[in-house]
């Protein structure tokens, strides 16, 4: 007995997990793509994950930048999860319309997150159809207290209330 792709699709999909942009900058073109494959991998030193697929326009802009952001979204920016994870092109001067400000490494960070963590790229690891981008922590915040938006079973969730 073995597992098909559909299967696992679902079985994971039971699996909760947050919602992040994560952004680049590459000469002064900034590219963004949601992602909820992200992990924190170690802290010593401090590195972060991210699954990218392969076919991924934001594949291509991960492997020009030196460094990305990662900016964690709060249960109010379902809007921008959904934004990002439409296909586009990079952009000059702007971030698909929404405000941000530029880490020190360059990379924007989405305003409203409730947190967001800068990382130098370290490597690009492969992964069946998906590269698995490594990056290290080099900056990051909390910037506020609201609920995480949450991503479960294919569809956005919220945190119940206690």
């Amino acid at each position: 007995m073995g597992i098909d792709a559909d299967q696992y699709r679902k079985i994971i999909g039971s699996f909760a997990t947050g919602v992040t942009v994560i952004t680049t900058n590459v000469d002064g073109k900034y590219h963004g793509f949601t992602a909820n494959a992200v992990t924190s991998v170690s802290l010593d030193p401090i590195l972060l994950l991210v699954c990218v697929d392969k076919s991924a326009r934001a594949l291509e802009e991960l492997r020009k930048a030196t460094a990305f952001g990662v900016s964690i979204l709060g249960e109010s920016q379902e809007d921008a999860s959904n934004l990002f994870a439409c296909r586009g092109e990079p952009e000059a001067g702007t971030l698909r319309g929404l405000e941000f400000i530029e880490g020190t490494t360059g990379a924007p960070l989405l305003s409203g997150s409730i947190a967001h963590v800068e990382c130098e790229m370290v490597e690009h690891i492969e992964g069946g159809d998906h590269i698995i981008v490594m990056g290290k922590a080099v900056e990051g915040a909390i910037l506020t207290e609201e609920a995480p938006l949450l991503f479960y079973q294919g569809k956005y969730r919220k945190i119940a209330a206690p």
